[in-house]
């Protein structure tokens, strides 16, 4: 195991000074923490706004909140979870072993609740990120961003909307304790939250309009118990749940190739249209429901439950575009004016905008969101020109359309890891990815886009960045990216002396190049 106690510290002990700092105590601070904490690396905090980790799995507590990722590829390789009650996890178990994973490493104690990140600036004179949150100042040798792209609910912004009289929220702030039963309600939007809280709702509702800008492909959901025998069995021999793990993840991966061929895709199709049609017998809601773009342009959903709740005689889908909002009603284009109580967003978040972004300032003060300017770019999704010792964790192009987002995690977390050792070795202070690396990245990834589902076509998807660029995907298999950060490549990154003014052997170059 290397010593990775060559990274320096400021002498300087007010503010508060760390070798690590982490962002967000969701899946990414979590899997970043606990590999820390198995390479006896202590001098680390993780700075998390809420009263409690979890990060998307403890905001999204709506009704019916469930993983569309089967359970046992759904969770760390490194702390597997034999306990699961379903093939499909519900909320409350993903935040429950989010908790259990936080305590087996001792993370919890490293987490400072409360501390919302207002700004983090790179101090160039000092080698050093400086750290501004809600409760204090700090510095650190090393940020690592793992805010997570469903941090930020996505509300759009329709005339009227401040003067409505009723309740409004979004499924990611779930209002409890308000009570829907025998209210007239609008949900507005169809994506994955609303598939799953819409039928769980339907029943205690008086009225429910469903707004429904963009029907999606919906799949079945093939969730089943994981029977107690399973369970121990598990228990007793972890290497069968390695090894369903294995098989589970071979499967899903095989489906990107539909994505990357869209030719491929037609079956799929097929197999969504004749699912909807035999709960869909009404033949204009059919026609409705009947999406109008290629299968896997915009995220593929899993329901049983979904289509049954939108034939109730209480439920009104509507795909006229709302024009106003008044104090008790909401008014479509078509001049419908319909009274609710209570509007629930269910309008996903902003993904491509990054939360991260409008925080933190690299070299020269620069602004992420400013530099990015809509259009997201990294190195392997992992490290940024002209911010210095800064790592994102799932950065731009690392999310996935057809397996599990916790293999991409684990996949940067051991890059992290390689590049940390690297810098101990070399006794190096810091790090920058040089500009041609991660733009000869980007072009390839970009040029590996072109004539996938993603793409083509037309696709115009939550996926596509300001710029219409695909940049929140990985476009191809997963364990192309693992291969890409099982090694830290020192070539592509200008390194800087610690203060004993020696550095590694790959440092020449300007690092604007």
């Amino acid at each position: 195991m290397a010593d990775l106690s060559g990274i320096s510290s400021p002498a300087e002990d007010c503010p508060p000074h760390l070798r690590i700092a982490i962002i967000g105590a969701g899946f990414s601070g979590i899997a970043m923490a606990a590999a820390l904490r198995r390479e006896q690396i202590e001098e680390f905090l993780i700075f998390e706004r809420a009263d409690d980790l979890g990060g998307t799995w403890r905001d999204n507590s709506y009704p019916g909140c469930a993983c569309d990722v089967p359970s046992h590829l759904y969770s760390f390789s490194f702390y597997p979870n034999p306990n699961w009650s379903q093939t499909f996890s519900p909320q409350p178990e993903i935040w429950e072993y989010l908790r259990d994973c936080a305590s087996h490493f001792g993370i919890t104690e490293k987490v400072r609740f409360g501390h919302d990140l207002l700004e983090a600036a790179w101090e160039q004179e000092h080698s050093r990120w400086r750290i501004e949150t809600s409760r204090g100042v700090y510095t650190a040798d090393l940020l690592v961003s793992g805010t997570g792209p469903l941090s930020e609910p996505s509300i759009p912004d329709l005339p009227g909307l401040d003067c409505f009289e009723g309740s409004v929220f979004h499924s990611g702030a779930w209002d409890h304790d308000h009570d829907l039963g025998g209210e007239r309600v609008a949900v507005i939007g169809t994506g994955a939250s609303a598939i799953q809280f819409v039928p769980q709702i339907q029943p205690t509702v008086a009225k429910l309009h469903l707004f429904q800008r963009t029907a999606p492909w919906i799949m079945a959901r093939h969730d089943r118990p994981i029977s107690a025998l399973q369970r121990r069995l598990y228990r007793r021999l972890p290497a069968l749940q390695r090894l369903m793990r294995g098989a589970i993840y071979l499967g899903r991966e095989l489906t990107v190739m539909a994505f990357i061929h869209p030719r491929l895709m037609a079956w799929p199709m097929k197999a969504a249209t004749r699912f909807r049609e035999a709960q869909i017998k009404d033949v204009e809601l059919n026609r409705k429901l009947t999406p109008d773009y290629t299968f896997g342009c915009k995220r593929v959903l899993i329901s049983n439950d979904y289509y049954p709740a939108l034939t109730q005689p209480n439920v009104e889908l509507v795909v006229d575009a709302i024009g106003e909002i008044r104090p008790r009603s909401i008014v479509t284009q078509d001049g419908v004016e319909r009274e609710v109580d209570t509007i629930i967003f269910g309008t996903g978040f902003k993904v491509s905008e990054m939360a991260a972004a409008k925080y933190l300032r690299g070299r020269d003060g620069a602004l992420l969101g400013d530099l990015w300017q809509g259009s997201p770019q990294a190195y392997r999704g992992t490290t940024v020109a002209g911010f210095p010792n800064l790592f994102l964790l799932v950065g731009p192009n690392t999310g996935l359309g057809h397996n599990s987002i916790v293999f991409m995690i684990e996949s940067q977390v051991a890059y992290i890891m390689e590049c940390l050792r690297f810098m101990a070795s070399q006794e190096i202070a810091t790090f920058e990815v040089r500009s041609r690396a991660q733009e000869e990245f980007n072009r390839g990834v970009q040029e590996q886009m072109v004539g996938t589902v993603w793409t083509s076509g037309g696709c115009d998807s939550w996926y596509l960045d300001a710029k219409g660029s695909n940049t929140t995907l990985w476009p191809g298999f997963t364990w192309r990216f693992r291969a890409l950060t099982r090694h830290f490549d020192p070539l592509d990154y200008v390194f800087g002396a610690n203060d004993r003014g020696t550095m590694g052997p790959a440092i020449a170059g300007d690092h604007r190049r």
